[in-house]
């Protein structure tokens, strides 16, 4: 796709999304400083889930470069589909949701990684606000809530309680492996507390589309959801007058990807170490300018 181009409107900035997990924040970042790489003014916009589709749409915000499909409601589509946001392609991040347990939990729940235990043990994944069900740490509510979905599918007795950001979610887990206790969480990779906690999926009914729209497909006849996550796209999208408005900006976006290899070291530099953002992206892009500079080249010159 990547060819050279026009730059464009070099004097109005280049919109970046930036929602609220880390590693959507490293990738805005590296693609911002490909683009400034590049010549281009870039601005980045807090977003989130509910709202970056319509300012895309509006033009308030004009590229989103981290977005998982598994965490996105059906609009989108519509978007694409009509012009008004434009699909950039595949970030190519290999990616994996699940409920997930630190390695420690097997040994106070026996039977895991099966799904099934749990409903035995779901004694010791309580708190005071579950009450005798097990507590699932979900996801933040303007994530989507596929945890939540999956333990009422299959009939587990757990209840959801939302993290209230990605800093909960790392942090609970980090003391459940402190303290040996239970913990099971809504989580994914690529993330550094994935090795960092030893952390472990659980093995769930293969996801086929039946699952999602037939109850009696499935362990539990009477309900939809009862299998494994859907695998997730992670894709990039912009808004639909890009390509007219920064030629050479729509190429750059467009064949940049971002491998898991790259972005969770960076990850764990920012979260473990307390970096900034900026300033370990910058460190990445000056010693990995091999990776970047060509796909800047190849749209500019």
């Amino acid at each position: 796709m990547a060819g050279a181009a026009e730059l464009g409107d070099v004097d109005t900035p280049i919109r970046l999304a930036l929602n609220d997990w880390t590693g959507h924040q490293v990738s805005t970042y590296v693609a911002g400083e490909m683009l400034k790489a590049a010549g281009y003014q870039v601005e980045y916009v807090t977003a989130s889930n509910l709202n970056v589709w319509e300012s895309m749409v509006a033009g308030d915000i004009h590229a989103n470069v981290e977005i998982w499909s598994t965490s996105q409601t059906e609009e989108f589509e519509g978007f694409i589909a009509d012009g008004s946001a434009m699909d950039l392609g595949d970030l190519e991040l290999y990616a994996q949701e699940g409920l997930v347990y630190p390695a420690h939990v097997a040994d106070l729940c026996p039977g895991l990684p099966n799904w099934e235990a749990l409903r035995d043990c779901a004694a010791i994944f309580a708190t005071a606000d579950t009450g005798d069900q097990g507590r699932l740490l979900g996801y933040p509510e303007v994530w989507s809530s596929p945890g939540a979905d999956r333990v009422a599918g299959l009939a587990l007795p757990f209840q959801n309680t939302p993290a209230a950001d990605e800093a909960e979610l790392t942090e609970s887990l980090r003391d459940a492996v402190e303290n040996n206790t239970a913990i099971l969480a809504t989580f994914w990779q690529p993330h550094w507390a994935m090795t960092e906690y030893d952390l472990k999926f659980v093995q769930l009914p293969a996801a086929e589309p039946a699952c999602f729209t037939d109850p009696s497909w499935g362990p539990n006849p009477n309900a939809v959801n009862d299998c494994g996550f859907e695998s997730a796209r992670i894709f990039k999208a912009g808004w639909g007058q890009l390509a007219e408005k920064w030629p050479a900006a729509f190429e750059i976006l467009f064949s940049y990807t971002l491998h898991i290899e790259d972005q969770q070291p960076m990850m764990g530099s920012i979260d473990v170490e307390g970096r900034a953002v900026e300033e370990v992206v910058k460190e990445w892009m000056s010693m990995n300018d091999f990776v970047w500079q060509p796909v800047v080249d190849d749209a500019t010159s």
